[in-house]
């Protein structure tokens, strides 16, 4: 497995965010990455990027900003509707399966 770091963004850096973060590793792990997800808001993403080692943001909520990694609009995974797509985009991302 490789590691990967992903920033979950949504409203409050809570509900939303938790669920995106549990379901890209889910659906990361079947593609061979053990990811390591932060969650948080889009107040806080500069702070939470200042660890370092991002991969990309998945986003539940806008962010406009640019904080020079990657951005998924990840709504698929908390609807259902898109979530493929949303795990290809990663995956694009990521440089493909792991394995």
């Amino acid at each position: 497995m490789k590691p990967i770091k992903i920033l979950c963004v949504c409203g409050s850096g809570t509900v939303s965010s938790a669920m995106a973060a549990q379901k890209l590793t889910e659906k990361l792990g079947e593609h061979g990455y053990e990811v390591h997800a932060t969650e948080c808001s889009p107040t806080s993403a500069e702070t939470a990027l200042a660890a370092g080692g991002f991969s990309l943001m998945a986003c539940v909520s806008p962010v406009y900003q640019d904080f020079g990694i990657p951005k998924v609009n990840a709504v698929g995974l908390l609807t259902g509707f898109g979530e493929d797509k949303v795990i290809e985009d990663c995956l694009q991302i990521l440089g493909g399966d792991a394995e």
